[in-house]
């Protein structure tokens, strides 16, 4: 049986967003801190996953700005940014006149 109302993909393109975001954060993580450990056992030091562990919670931190960023600044939101200017530019060069 088919359903009569159309589908709805928005639910699915959010947990498919969400889980990018956690996967933005967590690789560099876990990236970071395996070479911390693996660097700390080479050269017998104590510190590097800790440093390492925060390079890549940093890492992480910007992959997702940027991600959002990237969403939020979608075409249809600059759009209404161009179109939102030009309506205000084109108030101002009436008042003018």
């Amino acid at each position: 049986m088919k359903k009569d109302k159309p589908f709805d993909k928005s639910v699915y393109r959010s947990l498919i967003l969400i889980t990018q975001f956690g996967i933005n954060m967590i690789v560099p993580i876990a990236m970071m801190t395996a070479l911390g450990i693996y660097l700390d056992g080479r050269f017998d030091t104590s510190y590097l996953t800790i440093v390492l562990f925060f390079v890549g919670a940093i890492a992480g931190g910007q992959n997702v700005y940027r991600m959002a960023k990237r969403v939020y600044d979608t075409p249809d939101n600059a759009t209404k940014k161009e179109t939102g200017n030009r309506d205000e530019g084109s108030r101002d060069s009436e008042k003018n006149q």
